[in-house]
């Protein structure tokens, strides 16, 4: 269909340029144009099909009829001139055109769009970032597999479930990366799927098979020959699963001559339910929970320091008459919110700015001083400049009336999108003193401050955590947060290290900017004291 070719048209442009679809919602809503597109392209093709097989059924009950007259009294029917020159007719020209209908391939169209379009497709890397995602939603916000499995999150607009094959892919591609702790999760999941009478493509074999060795590569030999035997009552004659229970009984066997005493057997157990956190730092379990909300919480006495007000940036005066409200989210940092800082407009505008830019978020490498894409910071990010538009240009003013800092050494305004389970592990924003290069090619020394806008509010997930100190911060639309990196003194503070956390239900924008030192020598002086 022509129609079709220019919806196409209008789409490519845009989709040929992106790749890593899962770090980026505001890209993955265009493959939803893309399958709409694909979905209408399949319903001319099967109205094409329809029609042809139409016309032969008409045909072939024209031919019906007629050849039951016709066989009833053959010299009789031929014996009328027109009938036998009709017979000649259909057999010499229109059997060959019917045969012709027949052959002819109704799925040109469809299959030509399909080709085309399958080069701007997801790959097997977003497939697979997609997965994972799900699978770090489920350790950081404490989600079992069933709750992920029927869809009941928190804020859900449109609720979706997980098939039995969609688990057992989950699980394949856990134990693709040795995960055998979401193995075994998403492998009984489907298991439990399947034996609630769910009709589904996935096979039993294949998943007790994944399943019997992820258990046992957790050390839980009893139920991974359980689970084995189970698998052998299904499928006799299944050579690994049979070479398996021969070893599995091998192993047992010298267990019980060692004469392994029940003690260790539990606390083999207590071990294995264990596997998941068994490598996670002190700090990833301060910023898993501090997502969660369960973060330390402030004492009453140091609530009462937090204020709100009225704030008009130190007597500017833009902001004499017309003060922007602001509140006090910690201490210590002091990490300050503002409200109603930017409107709907200029979201929307800085959205559109950067949406056809926006490419994987990097990070510095430490080792090479260069920027790198890394599995910790999952997002899309792009830089505008305020020369490219007055609304970028108000904004970099306002940042620099309402924080007395000089935004002309700052760097570009960073628009960030973030994916399935997007999010950007605990960082700092300033350059530590082992990182000497780390912002050397800007010239203008390190990050001394950052403002952080949220362009979206978000349904569940998407905090902006502090885990040394306690901190948690929550997206709402419109709002800044602003905090300083370094003491007056130039010196790092270590407790900005901050997170961003996964985004669990939702679309989250934020932009930010990262102020510099240099320009700022009379506005901020240096103090004598480091740590002041």
């Amino acid at each position: 269909k022509v129609w079709c070719a220019t919806v196409l048209g209008f789409l490519l442009p845009f989709s040929c340029a992106h790749t890593d679809f899962f770090t980026s919602i505001g890209h993955m809503t265009d493959l939803i144009n893309t399958e709409k597109d694909l979905v209408v392209s399949l319903k001319d093709y099967i109205k094409a099909e329809e029609s042809k097989l139409e016309q032969i059924k008409k045909w072939a009950e024209k031919l019906d009829q007629l050849t039951a007259t016709a066989t009833k009294d053959p010299e009789g029917f031929l014996g009328h001139p027109v009938n036998a020159f009709k017979l000649m007719k259909r057999l010499n020209t229109e059997w060959g055109e019917l045969e012709s209908l027949v052959l002819k391939d109704m799925s040109d169209g469809f299959i030509s769009n399909m080709t085309i379009q399958r080069q701007f497709f997801p790959n097997d890397e977003d497939q697979t970032g997609a997965a994972k995602a799900l699978l770090r939603l489920q350790d950081t916000y404490n989600l079992d597999t069933d709750t992920l499995s029927r869809g009941n999150l928190p804020g859900v607009k449109h609720k979706s479930v997980l098939t039995a094959e969609d688990c057992f892919e989950l699980g394949k591609i856990a134990y693709t990366e040795a995960d055998y702790y979401h193995t075994e999760l998403w492998m009984e999941q489907a298991l439990k799927q399947l034996d609630e009478g769910e009709v589904s493509s996935a096979d039993k074999v294949y998943i007790l098979d994944y399943l019997s060795y992820a258990v046992y590569q957790q050390g839980d030999l009893g139920k991974a020959m359980a689970l084995t035997k189970r698998l052998l009552e299904l499928d006799p004659e299944h050579q690994r699963a049979n070479g398996n229970m021969k070893y599995f009984e091998y192993i047992m066997a010298k267990e019980k001559e060692g004469n392994k005493s029940s003690t260790d057997s539990e606390d083999q157990q207590e071990e294995k339910t264990e596997v998941k956190k068994k490598d996670y730092l002190p700090e990833r379990r301060k910023y898993e929970m501090l997502c969660r909300g369960e973060g330390l919480k402030m004492t009453p006495r140091r609530q009462k320091r937090l204020f709100c007000r009225y704030y008009d940036g130190n007597r500017n005066p833009r902001y004499i008459l017309g003060p922007v409200k602001q509140e006090d989210e910690w201490d210590k940092p002091r990490i300050v919110r503002f409200l109603d800082i930017i409107s709907d407009e200029e979201i929307e505008t800085v959205k559109e700015l950067a949406k056809p830019r926006l490419s994987r978020a990097t990070v510095h490498d430490p080792e090479t001083g260069k920027l790198t894409t890394a599995h910790y910071r999952v997002s899309k990010s792009a830089w505008l400049s305020g020369y490219e538009s007055p609304v970028v240009s108000r904004i970099n003013t306002r940042i620099q009336d309402l924080t007395g800092l000089d935004v002309s050494t700052a760097e570009e305004l960073q628009v960030a999108n973030y994916g399935v389970g997007g999010q950007y592990e605990p960082h700092f924003d300033f350059g530590r003193k082992d990182e000497p290069d780390a912002f050397k090619e800007l010239g203008t020394g390190n990050r001394i401050a950052t403002w952080l806008f949220y362009m979206s509010d978000v349904s569940a997930g998407g905090a902006t955590v502090f885990p040394e100190v306690g901190a948690s911060v929550w997206p709402r639309k419109g709002t800044a947060v602003f905090w300083y990196n370094l003491f007056p003194s130039g010196e790092g503070d270590y407790s900005t290290r901050h997170a961003a956390c996964p985004v669990l239900v939702g679309n989250k924008w934020v932009s930010n900017k990262w102020l510099h030192e240099r320009g700022q020598e009379f506005r901020r002086p240096c103090t004598l004291s480091e740590l002041e």
